[in-house]
């Protein structure tokens, strides 16, 4: 029986399959593809927020616009918009508007980062990229490579995940360096971990790849935003503790 035949008769017994039972009847070569084909986008969406950014810093006219007028609010509130948005519409989605919601969104995160471009050393935000980057690829290689179960690892990292938004809401009103500095420290676990989670579980969306063109490409937009935010937010820790600041 081959992997298509598999899927299919489990999905018709109405079964639910572990990450590795579906991870093991997907072929190696459709899994190989899917996850590139998510890399490809995450990868386009990362350039893309880090040249607007780049070129928003650079330009001070266009600084003031966006955050010296009421667009700032704008610039800060859509992308979360469009997160919610991708997230629960992607399956009714056009495959075109599901990529277009996913460049804007890029585009808008670079507008929102082009901050981080006058608070910190250009020279200082490229090392910690680097160290993010090599973060990010090792996490992401063991959650692909590793046969143990990351359910548990996942859910744990969640419920970090909302205790890091409660601290960070506290720490707004106290602006406590020491909690502040914690928060860093735990958000840098936090989403390392969600990286090997959310990486094994793309293993088993790469059953995808068994469906139609449409939908693999809006479900790989869908699994590269996610991996896309667990990278921006660990990089985004990590220059909080390591950034020398200008």
């Amino acid at each position: 029986m081959d992997s298509r035949q598999y899927m299919r008769q489990r999905d018709a017994a109405g079964d639910v399959l572990s990450a590795q039972q579906v991870a093991a009847h997907v072929h190696t070569d459709d899994m190989r593809a899917y996850v590139q084909k998510v890399y490809a986008w995450m990868t386009g969406g990362l350039m893309l927020t880090g040249l607007t950014a780049f070129g928003v810093a650079s330009s001070p006219t266009i600084l003031n616009a966006i955050f010296a007028t009421p667009l700032y609010w704008l610039v800060l509130l859509a992308p979360l918009g469009m997160v919610f948005f991708l997230s629960a519409r992607v399956d009714s989605m056009k495959p075109s508007t599901a990529a277009g919601t996913f460049l804007a969104y890029s585009i808008v995160n670079g507008m929102s980062f082009s901050a981080l471009f006058l608070v910190y050393e250009l020279g200082s935000i490229f090392q910690v990229f680097l160290i993010a980057g090599g973060m990010f690829g090792v996490s992401a290689a063991y959650g692909y490579l590793t046969k143990r179960d990351l359910t548990g690892v996942g859910s744990f990292m969640f419920m970090g995940l909302i205790g890091l938004i409660i601290a960070s809401v506290v720490n707004w009103f106290m602006d406590s360096s020491v909690l502040d500095f914690a928060i860093s420290v735990i958000g840098v676990l936090v989403f390392t971990g969600l990286t090997a989670y959310d990486m094994q579980r793309l293993r088993a969306q790469a059953v995808v790849m068994y469906s139609e063109a449409g939908l693999i490409t809006k479900r790989a937009i869908l699994s590269a935003l996610t991996l896309y935010l667990d990278f921006v937010n660990l990089f985004l820790f990590l220059l909080r503790l390591l950034g020398d600041r200008r």
